[in-house]
């Protein structure tokens, strides 16, 4: 069981109304998996996971026809030194801004099949 769970994520995910539910879920768990210093909480109506206390991955849960996941350093941009090859993770990351990116999933098929390439991204992702 992962220790870094909320309940209060937890009571949202039980009444959440999305077809591709158990998607979420599993990706939900693979995040707080990826380390044990983040954290998770509801943000723009949807799970929301920290580190540090910073934002720093959020589902966009308005999407019913695909998983949508926006990866960002917190609410406002930080001016700082943001030390994160973008390159290295082009199949799955797509950059929408200088410190701020999306991976979407369309399918169960192919959040299952890059799962572990996932995980990875948000560790490197939660620590740059």
């Amino acid at each position: 069981m992962t220790l870094n769970r909320n309940p209060v994520v937890d009571s949202f995910l039980e009444s959440l109304d999305h077809p591709l539910k158990p998607v979420i879920e599993r990706l939900r768990l693979a995040i707080l998996d990826a380390d044990d210093a983040i954290t998770e909480h509801i943000k723009w109506k949807a799970p929301s996971f920290c580190f540090n206390s910073v934002d720093r991955v959020t589902f966009n849960l308005r999407p019913l026809h695909q998983v949508q996941l926006i990866f960002h350093r917190g609410a406002k941009t930080i001016e700082d030194d943001f030390h994160f090859d973008a390159a290295k993770w082009s199949g799955v990351l797509e950059m929408i801004g200088q410190d701020r990116g999306q991976v979407i999933f369309p399918s169960a098929e192919l959040a299952a099949a890059r799962q572990a390439e996932f995980v990875a991204l948000v560790r490197e992702w939660v620590r740059a």
